[in-house]
């Protein structure tokens, strides 16, 4: 539930940092201070043989991942970026679906992508179609998060494929901090420096995302993975978008009307109706590899 807070958070470093600056700053602190934390218990850290691996991972689900979807809260409601990040999901089906172990295409799981896809259809069509500069950014915003998800989904399905037995908060220390550096060099590269600025605001809310949604956020998760069942764990990919559409009509004045929460139940439901698997495919999956199945579940920002 700690991540669906950090979609205002962005929003608000965003006020006055510049969007790779915010993810860039964000996640390299985050890495280094838990590898710090990590080499003071003693505990094992990634060999360097494994590094590509994990910067490659850090690409995807960090740099590509979460920067997408700061690149677009730029544009785009902090309440309706976490909804339609809900779709993840469907692009890890997509993908899966070219492996020799995907799952076959069932009844339910084409009905849900048709009623999750057709709730973000609904959800952002109306300010699409209003054909103004505003529109043409906002459907920027959405681009942008169809792409997040795209690199989340290939990230995970990485991480999947080649899951080690290594130190888990270790991995996620290395990830973050690889996908810092790429969001810090891109950052250079578009000139971002020269116009960083911070007001107390805006350097809260970055603390409170290096602190409270990466270093936090990632360690309750990767406890709970070890220690909750995958249906409780799999709960909060449901939550994250409620909490942040609520905080960001409280807080932010976002939109929190009928249309966006009927499309907002749309988009759950197909997620939901995706991911189920049914009592007996569970029992059969959780004969298998405890560590793939869960790494699925893992999401952003």
């Amino acid at each position: 539930m700690l991540w669906g807070t950090t979609y205002l958070g962005i929003r608000i470093a965003l006020e006055t940092i510049p969007p790779a600056l915010v993810g860039g700053l964000r996640y390299t602190a985050a890495g280094t201070l838990l590898i710090g934390i990590l080499s003071v218990r003693g505990e094992g850290m990634i060999s360097p043989s494994q590094w590509r691996g994990m910067a490659l991972i850090g690409l995807l689900t960090i740099c590509i991942g979460n920067g997408g979807v700061i690149w677009a809260e730029q544009w785009v409601p902090s309440g309706i970026a976490a909804v339609t990040v809900a779709t993840v999901p469907f692009w890890m089906i997509a993908i899966e679906a070219f492996t020799r172990d995907a799952d076959p295409l069932s009844t339910r799981l084409v009905f849900g992508l048709f009623v999750g896809f057709g709730g973000i259809l609904l959800l952002v069509w109306p300010d699409i179609a209003a054909g103004n500069a505003a529109a043409h950014q906002f459907l920027r915003g959405i681009m942008a998060l169809q792409i997040a998800c795209v690199g989340w989904a290939l990230g995970s399905a990485l991480s999947r494929r080649h899951a080690r037995k290594e130190n888990v908060l270790s991995a996620s220390a290395m990830q973050m901090l690889f996908g810092g550096l790429f969001m810090l060099a891109a950052a250079t590269v578009r000139g971002e420096w020269s116009h960083l600025a911070f007001t107390p605001r805006t350097l809260l809310a970055e603390i409170y995302l290096t602190l409270v949604g990466s270093i936090v956020g990632y360690s309750a998760y990767t406890y709970a993975l070890r220690t909750l069942p995958t249906a409780t764990v799999s709960l909060y990919a449901y939550a994250n978008p409620v909490i942040a559409m609520v905080l960001g009509s409280m807080v932010a004045s976002e939109p929190f009307g009928p249309r966006v929460v009927i499309a907002s139940l749309m988009v759950l439901t197909g997620s939901a109706l995706v991911q189920w698997k049914g009592p007996a495919a569970s029992r059969v999956r959780a004969q298998g590899p405890k560590d793939s199945r869960l790494k699925r579940l893992r999401a952003f920002p």
